[in-house]
């Protein structure tokens, strides 16, 4: 079995998209090659999955007309071309897409050639990409049933999976858990807060978490890992060791960390953007979290994302233009200092979660090719 994968720009693309590459290399033995972008994360991280990486000319179309918009277009043009090539030399047996503006000449190229398509959908509210291909595509799978809705022109197309990130993080067992604390020098006796602001980082939650720290190192009521992205931690490092904050101080300082499951299984609260691969690793896990979502996506959608959690008793949601080191602070250490109420949010969370997600995308990429 032959498959193209897609899925670029950021994290919560292409992790799912290399979940689902994995599991069926696995099940299958399939033969996958991975379309992306060059400037996408995806031309760093796909490569170290081994998996074969191949990439095509394409970029985002601005919502207003310009010269970069021209360039688009002609971007558009070089990419179909370059899928169509791709697609004829490897003939794969089907093509999925995970999100982000590469799928598109992707997803449309395999459909013209007659290649069975199957596009996911990561997040409550769907993305541009998704919904223009949702007519060309053969099936489209859901992260939330929150989604379906959005696709009610094509439901019967639809089906809800998971995320396929929640099936990965449910294998994490005690001791690569164990082994994740120990190298980082935790202490497993006491409480983790684990805070992540995306795989590009974000300098207002960096900001927040940089002022907060004194009250964390004084009250001493948990110890925090705090991943910054990379592009912000040189900055946030050079804060900490002025005020002389770290390990021994209880604070763990990351630019980024590649495997985050072990990490998230071992923690007793997350703080996090509320991309979808986040939200469907902490309900997989039923991790309680504190979500600030930003407010500079495409329609907003993790405020929909975090809206939908805190809804459901899940999580907390706390908005970027109210955030400040003291509601922030104060959040945490609410629910840290409330067992009975982490323990209901952590009930909630679970029940949100399909764990069983890759199993499902399997099936159904399997009645897609026969």
């Amino acid at each position: 079995m032959k498959i193209v994968v897609s899925g670029g720009g950021t994290g919560g693309h292409i992790y799912p998209a290399l979940a689902i590459a994995r599991y069926l290399a696995e099940k299958e033995q399939a033969e996958i090659l991975y379309i992306g972008t060059e400037r996408g994360l995806e031309s760093d991280i796909v490569p170290r999955s081994g998996f074969a990486f191949r990439t095509i000319e394409v970029s985002g179309l601005k919502r207003s007309l310009s010269l970069d918009t021209i360039k688009t277009f002609v971007r558009l043009g070089k990419g179909l071309l370059q899928a169509r090539r791709l697609l004829q030399e490897f003939q794969p047996d089907v093509a999925i897409g995970c999100g982000g503006y590469v799928v598109a000449p992707v997803i449309f190229t395999a459909k013209l050639l007659g290649i069975p398509t199957y596009i996911h959908e990561m997040d409550v509210l769907p993305g541009l990409t998704n919904r223009s291909l949702s007519r060309f595509a053969d099936r489209i799978g859901v992260s939330f049933e929150g989604a379906v809705r959005h696709f009610s022109h094509v439901r019967q197309k639809v089906v809800v999976a998971g995320n396929p990130r929640a099936s990965e993080v449910v294998r994490v067992t005690p001791e690569q858990v164990r082994k994740r604390k120990q190298e980082l020098g935790l202490d497993p006796a006491k409480k983790t807060v684990v805070i992540v602001s995306g795989s590009r980082g974000a300098e207002p939650i960096n900001d927040a978490t940089v002022r907060m720290l004194d009250s964390v190192v004084q009250q001493r009521q948990f110890q925090l890992v705090y991943i910054t992205g990379k592009i912000h931690y040189d900055k946030v490092a050079a804060q900490l060791q002025a005020k002389g904050y770290g390990p021994r101080t209880g604070i763990f300082l990351k630019p980024f960390v590649y495997d985050m499951p072990p990490l998230l299984a071992g923690a007793d609260l997350l703080v996090s953007r509320a991309g979808a691969t986040t939200i469907a690793e902490a309900t997989a896990l039923g991790i309680p979290g504190i979500y600030i979502p930003s407010p500079y996506v495409t329609n907003n959608h993790q405020e929909h994302n975090a809206r939908w959690l805190a809804d459901a008793g899940a999580g907390m949601m706390i908005r970027e233009s109210d955030l400040t080191p003291e509601l922030l602070y104060h959040t945490i250490s609410s629910l840290i200092e409330s067992p009975s109420k982490l323990q209901a949010m952590k009930e909630r969370s679970r029940a949100l979660g399909i764990p069983e997600a890759l199993p499902n995308i399997h099936r159904t990429i399997l009645e897609l090719i026969k």
